[in-house]
């Protein structure tokens, strides 16, 4: 095979995840996982026993449409107008994934050309890393710093060029928790419309959002809508991660684009589980309190537990992590820490650095979470204070 190596060049450096590296050392050391953001328990019963009544009458056994079931589309556009005010068609604005992460990268893949730039938040989920590096383009960090993780609109302004294409947002951000202002995406989008550029708004954990912080869609935006892809999913909002079902919500162009592009992908997936989750964004609002307020104190929990284990913690305003710093614990290095805590305490967490080009911004930077049960989470704290 000679010596080019196997591993296409835009993706050196893209191996292992760390997800799947801490998971597998937890497994091996019998550690409680806080590091990987999927709950311990699964989402409303009425939500799973609607898949299992679609598996038994026969629905999306089969290939489902190309882009998601009718049920589901209504039902993303229904939602998106119920609680955001933002009115899309179902039938040309409104393109079901698998899951947040196939949305990410289709809309990626169909809209940058090679040498394109993506101004994204750092840290950033690492599949933007690896999605804008297959698209062929080039990522460049606007970066959100400690210990308030805002971003800096006017760096923003100065990173813009004429080869930058489109902005990628996240908020509620992961790994910071940070949500974006009302006026800090006011701002984004004046630079968005003022140099034309696209903007992907991955906005899985619009549910997750505590204490004042709101959740504001940028579409909703003056001269948002015709360039804004928003992006969410239901694995976030009710607890079946494993399902990954996902949306895209934009205007017909661009979901256009990005159906193209996703139908060389997964083509179709999760055909019962459409079912379930348009059944599921019709829940009450009560539901989505609940679950708001159960998390809430699952963050507080987990807040205060790290706080007295010597760990300064950035209280998130959103999703369901916590990014501590481990300086005070006399700790420098995120990786070798989180490599190191399974055996000298029996927590897996994950190490902020991985989210970062510039990781000297994210050295000392952990990240947990607390999407876990109550019992779990002080298991985890107690095991923690051993520190």
């Amino acid at each position: 095979m000679g010596t080019r190596p196997l591993l296409n060049r835009r993706l050196a450096g893209m191996g292992t995840t760390i997800f799947a590296e801490m998971s597998a050392l937890a497994t091996a050391t019998g550690s409680i996982n806080l590091g990987q953001g999927f709950p311990d328990t699964d989402g409303p019963d009425e939500v799973r026993e609607a898949a299992v009544r679609a598996l038994r009458e026969g629905r999306g056994n089969q290939y489902p449409p190309g882009p998601g079931i009718p049920e589901l589309r209504q039902a993303v556009a229904e939602h998106q107008q119920r609680f955001h005010g933002l009115t899309y068609d179902p039938d040309t604005e409104v393109l079901v994934t698998a899951g947040a992460t196939e949305a990410i990268a289709a809309a990626l893949l169909a809209l940058l050309e090679p040498g394109d730039e993506v101004i994204a938040f750092e840290p950033f989920y690492d599949s933007y890393a690896a999605c804008i590096a297959m698209a062929g383009a080039d990522r460049v960090p606007l970066t959100l710093r400690a210990p308030h993780f805002r971003p800096d609109l006017d760096e923003l302004r100065a990173l813009i060029t004429p080869r930058t294409r489109l902005l990628l947002i996240n908020t509620p951000h992961n790994p910071t928790g940070t949500v974006l202002t009302a006026d800090e995406l006011r701002g984004i989008a004046e630079l968005a419309v003022e140099h034309d550029l696209l903007v992907i708004t991955d906005e899985v954990y619009e549910h997750l959002v505590f204490g004042t912080a709101a959740h504001h869609p940028i579409a909703a935006l003056p001269g948002m809508r015709e360039r804004t892809v928003s992006i969410s999913s239901a694995g976030k909002t009710f607890s079946f991660t494993g399902w990954k079902v996902g949306w895209v919500t934009a205007a017909p162009a661009l979901v256009a684009a990005v159906r193209t592009a996703k139908q060389y992908l997964t083509y179709v997936s999760a055909g019962p589980f459409q079912y379930a989750v348009a059944e599921a964004l019709r829940l009450p609002d009560s539901y989505f309190d609940t679950f708001r307020a159960d998390l809430l104190r699952k963050r507080d929990l987990l807040v205060d537990g790290l706080s007295a284990a010597g760990f300064r913690v950035f209280t998130p305003e959103g999703t369901y992590f916590i990014t501590t710093d481990i300086t005070p614990l006399g700790e420098k290095d995120g990786m070798e820490f989180c490599r190191s805590l399974p055996g000298r305490c029996g927590v897996v967490a994950i190490p902020n650095a991985v989210f970062y080009d510039n990781a000297e911004a994210g050295q000392s930077l952990v990240r947990f979470t607390f999407c876990k049960k109550d019992e779990v989470l002080a298991e985890a704290v107690t095991r923690l204070r051993q520190l």
